[in-house]
This record gives C-alpha cells, sequence and structure tokens, in this order.
C-alpha cells in the first residue's frame, strides 16, 4: 500500500462496534498490513481483545500525569498492531469528546503516528452521539472512509441516521464520507431486508452482513478476537471477507438521512414484516419444523 487509509468506525454503544472494528483489525494484520487502532471511546475497552483482555494506559492518562513518555502510548497487540486508547475525563468531570479532541492532537502534533508509519489506521468511535470530539474524524477529515456498524435495532439505526446528518453536514467542507454500513448480529432474513432497505433509502452501501455467533462470546471470554481465538471458524471467515472489501472499498457516499418523523414512519412500517418472520418462527418451533 502506497497511501496510508485511514477510516473511522462508529457505533451505538453495546452494537459490537469494538468487537468489528479489533477482529477487522485482526485480519487486516494478518493479511500483511501494518495496523494502528485507535480507540475513542471513554471505557477503554477498543483494544482489549487485541491484548489478550489486558487493559493499556490511555492518552488522556498520560496528558494529566505530565508525562514526557509519549511511547507510552502506544502498546503492542495481536501480530504486531499499534494499540492506543485515547481515554476520557476522570468520572463525573469533564466531556468525554474534549478527551478524543486532546489525544487526536498530542498524537497528531508530535508525529507519532508518523513515527510507526502504518499503512491503516483505524479510529474506533462511539456513535451515538455525533458532536464535539466524537465528530472530529469526520469534521476534520482525519479519516478518508467513515463506516458504521448497526444491527436491525431501531435505536441502532436512529443513531446510524444521526451519524449521517453529521457526514451530510460536513461533506461539502472536506469532511469524511461514509465508506458503508456493517450489518451486524445478523440472523434473520427480515433483519437483512430492513437493513438493505435503510441502506437504499439513505442513498447508501451495505459493505459486509456479520451474523450472531457464540463463537464471538467465546473468543471474548478468552480475551481474544474471533481472527486469533478460532481462526478457522466461519466467523472469522466474516472477518476477513470484511477485511478485504475495506481495503479495496474505493466508494464514498453522501448519505440522504431521514428526517425524524421519516425515520419513525419507515420503522412502523416494517412491523407487519418482523412480526410475520417471528410467528413463521414460533409456528415452526411447536410443530417441531426448527423455525427460520
Amino acid at each position: 500500500m502506497t497511501k496510508r487509509k485511514q477510516i473511522a468506525i462508529y457505533g451505538k454503544g453495546g452494537i459490537g462496534k469494538s468487537t468489528t472494528t479489533s477482529n477487522l483489525s485482526a485480519a487486516l494484520s494478518d493479511l500483511g498490513y501494518n495496523v494502528m487502532q485507535i480507540g475513542c471511546d471513554p471505557k477503554n475497552d477498543s483494544t482489549t481483545t487485541l491484548r489478550k483482555g489486558r487493559p493499556i494506559p490511555t492518552v488522556m492518562d498520560t496528558i494529566r500525569s505530565g508525562s514526557n513518555d509519549l511511547d507510552n502510548l502506544i502498546h503492542e497487540g495481536y501480530n504486531g498492531i499499534h494499540c492506543v486508547e485515547a481515554g476520557g475525563p476522570e468520572p463525573g468531570v469533564g466531556c468525554a469528546g474534549r478527551g478524543i479532541i486532546a489525544a487526536i492532537e498530542l498524537l497528531d502534533s508530535n508525529g507519532i503516528i508518523d513515527d510507526y508509519d502504518p499503512d491503516i489506521v483505524i479510529y474506533d468511535v462511539l456513535g451515538d452521539v455525533v458532536c464535539g470530539g466524537f465528530a472530529i474524524p469526520i469534521r476534520q477529515g482525519i479519516a478518508e472512509q467513515v463506516y458504521t456498524v448497526t444491527s436491525s435495532d431501531y435505536m441502532a439505526i436512529y443513531a446510524v441516521n444521526n451519524l449521517f446528518k453529521g457526514i451530510l453536514k460536513y461533506s461539502g467542507s472536506g469532511g469524511a464520507l461514509l465508506g458503508g454500513i456493517i450489518a451486524n448480529s445478523i440472523t434473520k432474513s427480515s433483519q437483512k431486508n430492513m437493513i438493505d432497505d435503510f441502506s437504499e433509502k439513505t442513498a447508501t452501501s451495505v459493505v459486509e452482513y456479520v451474523p450472531r455467533s457464540p463463537t464471538v462470546t467465546r473468543c471474548e471470554l478468552d480475551g481474544v478476537t474471533t481472527i486469533e481465538g478460532a481462526p478457522d471458524s466461519k466467523q472469522a471467515d466474516v472477518y476477513r471477507n470484511l477485511a478485504r472489501k475495506v481495503i479495496e472499498n474505493k466508494n464514498t457516499h453522501v448519505p440522504k438521512p431521514f428526517e425524524a418523523d421519516e425515520l419513525a414512519d419507515w420503522a412502523s412500517s416494517w412491523i407487519n414484516s418482523l412480526l410475520l418472520e417471528e410467528k413463521v418462527a414460533y409456528d415452526g418451533i411447536q410443530t417441531g419444523g426448527g423455525g427460520v
């Protein structure tokens, strides 16, 4: 790779964003890329499974301590992945978004990312709200592409729609554009169809469908990614396929988000489809058919 690729992955808290990001990083490193993952979530748990469950000091911890040891900001993870956690303010004090701003400015002003010369930098960003520091990778064009992880749950899609509004707002002033949607925890055809319809109506695209899998849960309990803990599993192959698509993807979208009332109406239109599939599955179990 001749040009460094920088992407940001957003998603509602608890949607599987960091799980997806860490497995993507691991898969990319297995493909031979020099990867850096920067956790931009105040929970400081983005890179945990890349380091066998071991947490690392955050950039904000280093700033607060007054330490000049900037080498302590980068920690080696699985297969040589460079792991960074931006961190956040002390509990009950300050704004988490400001912590991300300070962390990114410190990394950039000191040339720390350039020193490690990664082929790809992945920012793992909390996507419940797109304001302040959380919008930095979009607003300042730090990332060239934005991906969003979502399930078919309404609140997850609501958060994605808000993200689309942020991308649209800054799209005319050099902001990052959308690379695509990563559909997570997909187990039913109605879930896939729902996300496909949302994507079509917002002028975006779905990059990959990631099924819900107990393999992921088992590996995370062991403190590792699926790529490391179950490399021969079907789930690991899904993440490898996602990695190839992200590397090869040159498409960018300026999304057309729903207005609030439009999104509510769109969601309501899917109720009957979801109820019908649930009924079919229930009837199949009752008759011993096994369901959908």
